[in-house]
């Protein structure tokens, strides 16, 4: 049995495994913030109100394997190409794919948002999703995301034809930069001093995604290559550590920020009695479960990985990234849970 054959079972089941505890994630938050329905209130019905966070999972979670796929390229180098070149042929079609997913899960995204909007309309028309992208942010911000994830598989796709005469870095750079639109149309959008929490919310979801997919594309294609995963893991290390801390410190502080600025209950109580706060939580034990096995990743297994050791890489980093999903899961209804 070749190596390949070998190792893509832990490859397509990690993935699998990763957007399954991202789907079980959504649907904790969901049933966590279900209210019933208020008299003299339309809303759109219970398949749209569910329907919109798991196809904003799929959206979020098509974003970290694009930025993954582009990270691949920087972080095995390009000094070995004979030795990379078969590794990356896999990683670009993957890329463009996961960068049309993107588009695609942003522009069901906004039919369904534009159906939330408009929930006494039978049909939603060119019309109304125009209007809705010109009154409301998240209208905006999910059109551009479409548009430069398309950009991105435009890239992608030049790549699948010059290699890494299209650098990895400026694809890198433009999926980075598509995140941007969406976190500024969450909860502190509202705020009057948002600059801070805005800033704190662009690093928060740029670290994650490049934190998660980094890892992700590690596992699914460099976990059978030895001598790949010695060079590239060390670097990503390093990347890691600093998400992690972005990542954590900015979820805190924004979190906080949301719950102090509700004036009729205190921070605390708000913690344990609110949706809000019991989505928080559950994001916090998540970011200690992680920050444990990347401890452990980082100080156990990465020096005997260098060695070109045999290690237990693959089934660890899965739980990992099961464990990164059911986070991207819970800070999806995050975004859209009341805060009271």
């Amino acid at each position: 049995m070749s190596k390949t054959e070998t190792t893509s079972p832990t490859r397509y089941s990690t993935a699998v495994a990763t957007v399954a505890a991202a789907l079980a994630g959504v649907l904790v938050g969901v049933a966590l913030t279900a209210t019933g329905p208020v008299p003299g209130v339309t809303d759109a019905g219970a398949v749209v109100s569910v329907a919109i966070p798991v196809v904003r999972v799929l959206l979020d979670l098509a974003a970290v394997a694009t930025v993954g796929l582009g990270l691949l390229s920087v972080l095995v180098g390009y000094d070995r190409p004979k030795l990379t070149e078969p590794v990356l042929a896999l990683a670009r079609p993957a890329a463009v794919a996961s960068a049309l997913v993107w588009a695609t899960a942003a522009i069901v995204t906004l039919l369904l948002q534009t159906v939330e909007f408009r929930p006494r309309s039978k049909t939603v028309s060119f019309g109304d999703i125009a209007a809705y992208v010109g009154q409301i942010g998240a209208g905006k911000a999910l059109l551009v995301v479409a548009g430069l994830a398309l950009a991105h598989a435009g890239l992608g796709v030049l790549a699948l034809r010059h290699g890494e005469k299209v650098p990895a870095e400026v694809r890198v750079g433009l999926a980075l930069f598509a995140l941007l639109p969406l976190p500024v149309t969450g909860h502190a959008a509202n705020w009057n001093y948002h600059d801070y929490t805005m800033i704190s919310m662009e690093l928060h979801v740029m670290s994650a995604v490049a934190w998660t997919g980094g890892l992700g594309a590690m596992v699914v294609l460099l976990v059978g290559n030895r001598t790949l995963l010695a060079h590239a893991l060390p670097r990503f290390s390093r990347l890691a550590t600093l998400c992690l801390a972005l990542t954590v410190v900015t979820g805190l502080f924004n979190a906080a920020v949301e719950i102090l600025l509700n004036p009729t209950i205190g921070f605390f109580p708000a913690l344990f009695t609110t949706a809000y706060g019991q989505l928080v939580l559950l994001k916090v034990v998540c970011a200690v479960a992680i920050g444990v096995l990347a401890a452990n990743l980082r100080w156990r297994l990465m020096p005997r990985i260098v060695r070109h050791e045999r290690t237990a890489l693959a089934s660890w980093a899965s739980l990992e990234l099961v464990v990164m999903g059911l986070a991207f899961g819970f800070a999806v209804v995050l975004t859209r849970a009341p805060v009271s």
